[in-house]
């Protein structure tokens, strides 16, 4: 039986990539979820493409009903977005969510790096780090994905590290992020109950190199 995938946020960079990657697997059927359908610009021959809302009920139960894998790379409120997403998902009976927050949320990047993520960044975590919470304390079969600075490089290095470990990357390419998650898809029992840091190997520093 083909895997049932739901991408949230199919406009998005890395969503893109993901996609790409999965277009034409025979053994995926993808829905391809976004507030502005016109402006998914990739035709996979194994997607449909559904306009819609996370926010409007009718919207995402129609998305998530009978889907195997939902994958969400969202920006805005985070917090709500993902209580959302959960709430649904559990009163529909779909386990395995893919959710793409931030590195920095649980104040696991040490050194000075850690102190340039938070000037940067510090007051967003907060929501990201909600988002995190309600994800992580819900009954589903969750991957948490935090990724370093991103970039538009052509590269697909990267690595990862768990939750409560150090995380010192300054940069990972959204190709790589996007390879990472669609390893995930496709090994959908791979970092399960997990919070997973990406970033580039060998790339550490006080912060990313373009800044």
């Amino acid at each position: 039986m083909k895997e049932k995938v739901l991408v949230i946020g199919a406009n998005g960079a890395i969503a893109q990539h993901v996609i790409k990657n999965l277009a034409g697997n025979e053994n995926m059927n993808l829905t391809l979820f976004a507030r502005k359908a016109n402006g998914l610009s990739l035709k996979a021959p194994n997607a449909e493409i559904l306009q819609g809302d996370v926010f409007i009920k009718e919207d995402l139960d129609k998305a998530i009903e009978g889907k195997d894998v939902v994958y969400a790379n969202l920006s805005g409120p985070m917090d709500s977005l993902a209580k959302s997403i959960v709430d649904t998902m559990e009163d529909k009976g779909v386990k395995r969510l893919i959710f793409v927050t931030s590195l920095g949320i649980y104040d696991e990047i040490p050194g000075k790096f850690g102190e340039w993520n938070n000037r940067m960044i510090g007051g967003a975590l907060k929501t990201y780090r909600r988002a995190a919470d309600t994800i992580e304390t819900s009954e589903l079969d969750y991957t948490v994905v935090r990724p370093s600075w991103l970039t538009d490089k052509d590269e697909v290095a990267y690595e990862t590290t768990q939750k409560g470990e150090p995380f010192i990357g300054t940069e990972v390419s959204r190709k790589a992020v996007a390879e990472y998650i669609t390893d995930l898809i496709q090994h959908p029992d791979k970092d399960v109950k997990a919070s997973v840091g990406v970033n580039k190997p060998g790339v550490y520093g006080d912060k990313p190199a373009f800044y």
